[in-house]
């Protein structure tokens, strides 16, 4: 299976005419976050593929300003729900025979919507741990792939309050095995910066811009 994941930059070899002649072997779409809805609109109605996205930590606030409005679960916020698209934030979402959790959101860093401390984001996990039990016991697995937003600690994050990533992330990969995290962000503005990352069991993705996953690799 190839996957196109996205995050944080309208990616001009995505956002193009031609998109379809280079991502028309694409079966999945995951959008890590911080993307505009018409962006995220456009790749669903090209590829007519399911796209699977959580939410960054800029989202909400550019959909408010924009008059755009959907139900978040912790606040009556504004965010688009006419791209096509799966949310998949706080939850656990099962497409292309993937199971999927996702985790939106920051590290808090100026009290702005869509942003957690870190026990706020490890009660999140704690509450999805029993479905994650029931899929071990269904599926012999609990989860294949965590899309997040933000980044776990120590891997691909930074030092400043707002890109630091979330240490209850390495407890779920040690703890439960996905196949893959990925996440965004983190900007890459260097050939050099640290893409792709291995945590125990677990290949670390930073889908900035875009990134196509092979799942076979």
């Amino acid at each position: 299976m190839r996957i196109l994941c996205v995050s944080d930059q309208v990616d001009p070899l995505v956002y193009s005419p031609r998109m379809l002649d280079r991502f028309k072997d694409v079966d999945l779409v995951l959008s890590a976050g911080d993307l505009p809805p018409e962006y995220l609109g456009f790749i669903t109605s090209m590829l007519n593929r399911d796209l699977v996205y959580v939410m960054g930590n800029h989202d909400i606030s550019d959909l408010e300003a924009r008059g755009v409005r959907r139900w978040m679960e912790d606040e009556k916020d504004a965010v688009d729900t006419s791209t096509g698209a799966i949310d998949a934030g706080f939850t656990i979402k099962r497409s292309e025979g993937l199971i999927i959790l996702g985790l939106p959101g920051s590290m808090r860093y100026n009290k702005g919507p869509n942003q957690y401390t870190e026990g706020a984001m490890a009660r999140r996990i704690a509450c999805l741990v029993p479905r994650l039990l029931l899929n071990k016991l269904l599926y012999g697995r609990a989860v294949d792939l965590v899309l997040t937003h933000a980044a776990p600690q120590g891997i691909h994050d930074r030092d400043d309050p707002c890109h630091r990533g979330f240490r209850c992330f390495l407890w779920l990969m040690r703890t439960f095995k996905p196949r893959w995290l990925v996440h965004g962000h983190i900007h890459l503005y260097d050939l050099a910066d640290v893409r792709i990352s291995v945590y125990r069991e677990t290949t670390v993705i930073n889908a900035f811009g875009h990134w196509l996953l092979d799942t076979e690799a």
